[in-house]
C-alpha cells in the first residue's frame, strides 16, 4: 500500500526506492541461501539502473516501477490469503488457529474470506488514493 501511494510523486518514489534498496541490503546480509541473495542483488541492480535512467535520461519510469511493485505485492497478499486459508484446508494454518481461539462461530475459511476482503479493500483504497486524490 505504501509503494502505491509513494508512486504518485517523483520524490516519494525515490524515497520508496531508497527504502526498498536498504531493506534488500539488510536481507542480502541476513539471507542464508544463495537464491535469496541472488534475487536481492538482482532487484538492487534493477532499481539502481532504473534510478540512473531516471536521473540522466528523459525516461521517467521509476514511479511506474514502484507502482508495479506495490500493486504486485498487494495482489500477491490477496492471493496468498486465498491459497493458505480458503483453497487449502490445513489444520495448522493461522486462520484455523484463530478460529479455534475466537468465540464467534466462524471457520478458518471464513476468517480467510474476511482477511482477503480486508486486504483487497486496502488495495482498492490505496489505488483510489494514488490515482484520484494524490495525482
Amino acid at each position: 500500500m505504501v509503494f502505491i501511494l509513494a508512486s504518485t510523486n517523483l520524490l516519494t518514489a525515490r524515497i520508496a526506492a531508497g527504502c526498498f534498496i536498504v531493506a534488500l541490503l539488510i536481507v542480502l546480509f541476513v539471507a542464508k541461501n544463495w537464491l535469496l541473495r541472488g534475487l536481492c542483488i538482482g532487484f538492487i541492480v534493477f532499481l539502481a539502473i532504473i534510478w540512473v535512467l531516471q536521473v540522466y535520461t528523459k525516461a521517467r519510469i521509476l514511479r511506474f516501477v514502484i507502482l508495479f511493485i506495490g500493486v504486485m505485492n498487494s495482489l500477491f497478499s490477496v492471493y496468498d490469503i486465498y491459497d493458505d486459508t480458503i483453497s487449502r484446508r490445513v489444520h495448522s494454518s493461522d486462520a484455523e488457529k484463530f478460529a479455534e481461539l475466537c468465540p464467534c462461530p466462524c471457520t478458518g475459511a471464513g476468517w480467510g474470506v474476511i482477511w482477503g476482503l480486508i486486504s483487497f479493500m486496502f488495495l482498492c483504497g490505496s489505488m483510489y488514493l494514488g490515482l484520484v486524490i494524490l495525482s
